[in-house]
């Protein structure tokens, strides 16, 4: 089996069909480990680690604690970034991988016929291959852009000076993440965003909480417009990193650096698809069923390069059911319906399932506990959040959205409980530590399994049940 990327989707699915017992060649053209390892989920969350810290010292004052001065060392910062990567980068490693069975080669790939491909001019024959390439940033094309150094979230790491004024382009759950740390940081931070609310796949209450965050940091945040223009004293062939946006409102922002995280394309157009008779789908990316196959049965695809939801855990789950697939010749589907999802900014924002506006659209009841009446918020002094749980006319819980501190860890439990079809009353009657940020979902599905003890027939059997124990008791 050939895998095409070693990002979480090639390395879990090349890992999964060695130790299915195949013989597994997996192609790496940049580094091992991808895009989460190298240039996004983990060092971003090791500067948000660096930017709550700075945080938490300025609000220290509130909780009776009175921090001198908040001194931030950005290259220090940044070195505790890279750091991380380089302590999580051996577990992808080419010789972690030889060990776990998987040959590894690097070199850019690409299909020269249905069932072979061709790297640095040599020819590799496959039983089945799994196309797992990736994805690059979204770039704009605005005057001036070209002459102007744009940050991706792929260069961003290779800052080494905290930049006094940040222009950011994108409200999505990377451009939300990236300007909050920033301005906790220290930088002058300007988000500029399309849509009218930040989020827009998220629940719109759980937006409108992020966006008071985001402000409350000191966040610029500009809804409705987009970047129209660049002007800096760059040329096409020497960018400069500072100039001026002008946005389509007619206003005009000044920045020291921009940031374009305007999310994620597949590029597809180096691979040879064609030669290997896979189709794409009208977007770009490679069309899969929902076993993962393409049109080319002997190959599957996973990750980024597919049109299915774009995170580093169905990139290694659907990995590892493609894998599967083509080794056993299973026709395992991948799950699309039950995936967790979690925004990294302060709060966090988890969500998983149907969500609140089309919960209700479809007759389903959601019931919102506010983190205001949380003890354990109220004790950390974080009330800004909510904990809402979806319930079906069955008293299935079938979608939660989770925003406040560590929402990620409280959601694993609703994940479960929509892939399971779980009952509110199972829910209700399971012990919950005390006191902990998941006691708000308890405190929701205990009023809703009480709801339905007030109205028929398990209403008038606890009234038979009530009316016989008092007269035993007469």
């Amino acid at each position: 089996m050939v895998v095409i990327g070693a990002g979480s989707a090639g390395l879990v699915g090349s890992r999964t069909a060695a130790a299915l017992g195949a013989s597994v060649l997996l192609i790496e053209a940049h580094r091992f480990g991808g895009e989460c390892l190298h240039t996004g989920c983990v060092p971003s969350k090791a500067l948000i680690a660096a930017a709550s810290a700075a945080h938490a010292a300025r609000r220290s004052a509130a909780v009776g604690v009175t921090a001198t001065g908040v001194d931030v060392d950005f290259p220090a910062v940044m070195r505790h970034v890279h750091s991380a990567i380089r302590e999580i980068e051996p577990v992808d490693s080419p010789e972690t991988l030889n060990r776990d069975g998987v040959h590894t080669l690097t070199g850019r790939a690409r299909f020269d016929g249905p069932r072979s491909v061709v790297v640095d001019g040599e020819r590799i024959a496959f039983r089945d291959a799994l196309i797992a390439a990736g994805s690059t940033p979204v770039r704009t094309s605005v005057e001036g852009e070209a002459a102007t150094d744009v940050l991706t979230n792929e260069t961003f790491w290779e800052l080494d000076e905290l930049p006094p004024r940040l222009l950011v382009q994108g409200g999505g759950a990377i451009g939300c993440e990236l300007a909050q740390a920033m301005a906790r940081l220290g930088s002058a931070v300007t988000l500029v965003h399309r849509g009218d609310r930040l989020l827009p796949k998220e629940d719109a209450a759980a937006s409108a909480v992020v966006l008071a965050a985001l402000r409350a940091d000191g966040v610029d945040v500009r809804l409705g417009t987009t970047v129209s223009a660049f002007e800096s004293p760059g040329s096409d062939d020497d960018p400069s990193p500072s100039g001026t946006a002008t946005l389509s409102d007619g206003t005009q922002v000044a920045f020291d650096r921009a940031l374009a995280a305007l999310g994620r394309r597949v590029e597809a157009a180096g691979l040879g698809l064609s030669a290997a008779a896979v189709r794409l789908d009208p977007h770009g990316a490679v069309d899969v069923d929902a076993t993962l196959r393409t049109s080319n049965p002997r190959i599957r695809a996973a990750g980024d390069v597919t049109p299915l939801p774009r995170f580093t855990h169905t990139a290694g789950m659907y990995g590892s059911v493609a894998a599967t697939n083509a080794v056993l010749g299973l026709a395992r589907k991948a799950d699309v319906d039950v995936v967790p999802r979690i925004t990294f900014t302060s709060p966090e924002v988890g969500a998983v399932g149907i969500t609140p506006d089309a919960a209700r659209a479809q007759g389903m009841r959601v019931i919102v506990h506010s983190h205001a009446h949380l003890d354990r918020a109220i004790a950390d002094g974080h009330t800004d959040g909510f904990t809402s749980i979806v319930v079906d006319r069955r008293g299935r819980v079938t979608g939660a959205v989770i925003v406040g501190p560590r929402a990620g860890e409280s959601l694993a439990e609703y994940t479960v409980a929509v892939k399971t079809g779980m009952n509110v009353r199972t829910l209700a009657t399971t012990m919950h530590a005390y006191p902990s940020y998941s006691d708000a979902g308890w405190n929701a599905v205990v009023k809703e399994a009480q709801r339905g003890l007030r109205g028929g027939a398990v209403a008038f059997g606890i009234r038979l049940l009530v009316r016989r124990h008092r007269r035993r008791r007469a």
